[in-house]
């Protein structure tokens, strides 16, 4: 007789192991946080640059602005300067007028001469003043309208310093008013 051949039972099933798929979703889940994390701090620091930028970008606009509002003052002032001017010299005018017809010739012409020679000179020092002004106010205005290629505070004591000038010009005009009121 022939021996039937024998079939070898199997043996016990081999122990799961890790699985490829399973160890690539691990990676792939690593990654992502890594990635996250990463892009989450970028944010972060992005905001908080993003934030100082607009808060200089502010200051600057408020300065500008305040610049921008002394630049049309100092316009103002200027403009009132040389009215004021115009006003004086139609003053001096009249006033050497009204002197000229007074009196005897020859005492009210020495009286003329003398009031237009004391008034010739203070209004040469208002315009003087007025010039010295004027021409700051100017420089100012052109130091202003490229404001960015100075320093703040230094266009601030140059308009501290045209101010003064246009002070002194301004107190000096008061005096040829109050010379020349009647």
């Amino acid at each position: 007789m022939t021996e039937a051949p024998v079939i070898a039972t199997p043996g016990p099933a081999p122990a799961p192991g890790p699985r490829r798929g399973a160890r690539w979703l691990a990676v792939l889940l690593v990654a992502t946080i890594a990635v996250g994390g990463y892009l989450w701090v970028t944010t972060v620091r992005w905001q908080h640059n993003a934030a100082q930028w607009e808060q200089k970008a502010r200051a600057y606009a408020e300065e500008v602005a305040s610049l921008r509002m002394q630049l049309d003052a100092a316009g103002t002032e200027l403009q009132a300067a040389r009215d004021q001017l115009r006003t004086a010299t139609a003053r001096i005018t009249d006033l050497a007028n009204e002197k000229a017809q007074l009196g005897d010739e020859n005492v009210a012409s020495q009286q003329v001469l003398d009031y237009q020679t004391q008034v010739s000179a203070a209004a040469g020092t208002v315009a003087s003043a007025l010039g010295q002004c004027v021409s700051g106010q100017e420089q100012l205005v052109g130091y202003l309208k490229e404001a960015d290629q100075y320093r703040a505070d230094d266009l601030r004591r140059y308009e501290d310093e045209v101010n003064a000038l246009c002070d002194e010009a301004e107190q000096a005009n008061e005096a040829l008013q109050q010379e020349l009121r009647p």
